[in-house]
């Protein structure tokens, strides 16, 4: 199963540092929180990565084509020739596919766009920014259960993101996109979807989180897996920093790898 990974949004509310390069590769312990991401999803054995790349899109395909020199000893012999030697080669075990899906492209539209890397699959998919430590096998197998279109993963914090009404049979009943704080389940990503997904997707302008999860919510399609561990995205230097610290202090708890 494959795993798609948004990656191109501007990073407007942490744009002290997104003004340089996506918020995806804004690191966290010398390494992109992308990375971070991808580690775990790695440790669970999904490791064919798809990319929606759009803002700065260059950086990521640049770091991905460099990623042994990021993570290997280097020697440049400039006696003979500037010569590189590369000393204890090491790269993930991972396959990774770049797509640029546009600079202006909704969430949406980036999924709807890598179509033909997916084909008649299901997949996961979530976002670029967020770092989790939820079992990617018991998601999956949650999902296999209910034999819906879509299964998200919900955690309840106070935050201003996609606001779940679930019933007691883990459905989501409605969908409602960035309302006010108010200590509701919220969307974490941490998706998993059928093929089906792409019909409720139009164009670069479709926005993943309102009509197509809405629409699924009212067909009864859409189901949560909720998280009671640990969950936190990277909207702002504050959260960024706070990120950092917990990595510093040898306890991210996210780290599963």
């Amino acid at each position: 199963m494959k795993v798609v990974l948004l990656a191109g949004g501007f990073g407007t509310r942490i744009s002290e540092e997104s003004q340089y390069k996506p918020k995806p590769m804004l690191e966290i312990g010398g390494m992109p929180i992308l990375w971070h991401i991808m580690k775990n999803y790695a440790c669970f054995g999904y490791t064919e990565f798809i990319v929606c790349a759009g803002y700065k899109q260059h950086m990521v395909k640049e770091w991905f084509a460099d990623y042994f020199l990021h993570t290997s000893d280097i020697t440049f012999d400039f006696t003979k020739g500037n010569k590189m030697i590369v000393h204890n080669q090491y790269a993930e075990p991972w396959r990774v596919t770049v797509v640029d899906t546009g600079l202006h492209t909704m969430t949406g539209g980036r999924i709807k766009r890598i179509q033909p890397y997916i084909g008649n699959e299901s997949f996961m998919m979530t976002y670029g920014d967020g770092v989790c430590d939820v079992d990617i096998t018991k998601l999956v197998a949650f999902h296999k259960k209910y034999g819906k279109t879509a299964t998200l993963t919900a955690v309840q914090l106070k935050q201003s993101k996609g606001i779940l009404d679930i019933g007691e049979d883990y459905t989501v009943h409605s969908f409602r996109e960035k309302s006010t704080m108010d200590n509701a389940p919220i969307n974490a990503g941490f998706m998993v979807l059928e093929p089906e997904i792409f019909e409720y997707l139009e164009d670069d302008d479709t926005v993943f989180e309102k009509e197509p999860l809405e629409q699924l919510a009212e067909k009864g399609q859409l189901m949560s897996y909720i998280h009671n561990g640990f969950w936190q995205c990277m909207d702002t230097k504050r959260e960024k920093d706070e990120l950092e610290k917990m990595w510093k202090n040898g306890e991210p708890p996210w780290k599963l790898w």
